[in-house]
């Protein structure tokens, strides 16, 4: 078992911003009352400096439906390259706002609203964090591999992560 490390306000929001974006691709879960869960790729855009995520979204989306029924999600990112992870539970808004929108914008945006921002189908996703939880490693995934290796061999409990919960 590794350090509980919990993090709050600057911290908990860079530490947020470290993990979305590195990961980049979260598995985004809505209608969390309903089994099985409906969980699906997005990429996130950014995270502001209050820890709020944000998202691109087509209106007409099963997801869109899905928050406006019940706006409590949980985002789940994993990060192979570097061995950490986030579980973010929260709230979700739709907005529509062109100047947002050009904010968010990425060329690759252009493979799902063709018309760009001005695409009738585009909303925004705003998520806004009401429980987070991270799994980190102290160190390098090289250095941690090792030390998995020889904990394996020799039988020995590895001690080389951090976790806590993240409160913004």
């Amino acid at each position: 078992m590794g350090d509980v490390k919990n993090l709050t306000n600057t911290e908990a929001v860079e530490k947020i911003k470290e993990l979305a974006n590195t990961a980049d691709i979260c598995m985004f879960t809505t209608a969390l009352t309903t089994l099985p869960l409906t969980s699906r790729p997005m990429s996130t855009q950014t995270v502001d400096d209050e820890g709020n995520l944000w998202f691109l979204s087509k209106k007409s989306s099963e997801k869109n439906a899905e928050i406006k029924k019940d706006n409590r999600v949980q985002l789940f990112y994993a990060s192979k390259g570097s061995a950490e992870y986030l579980s973010v539970y929260g709230e979700a808004t739709i907005l529509t706002d062109k100047n947002k929108a050009k904010e968010l914008w990425t060329p690759i945006a252009k493979a799902w609203f063709s018309e760009g921002v001005d695409d009738p189908e585009l909303s925004i996703i705003k998520v806004t964090p009401l429980d987070s939880y991270y799994w980190d490693t102290k160190n390098s995934k090289m250095v941690s591999l090792i030390k998995i290796a020889a904990a394996a061999i020799s039988g020995k409990k590895i001690d080389d992560g951090v976790e806590g919960k993240i409160k913004v």
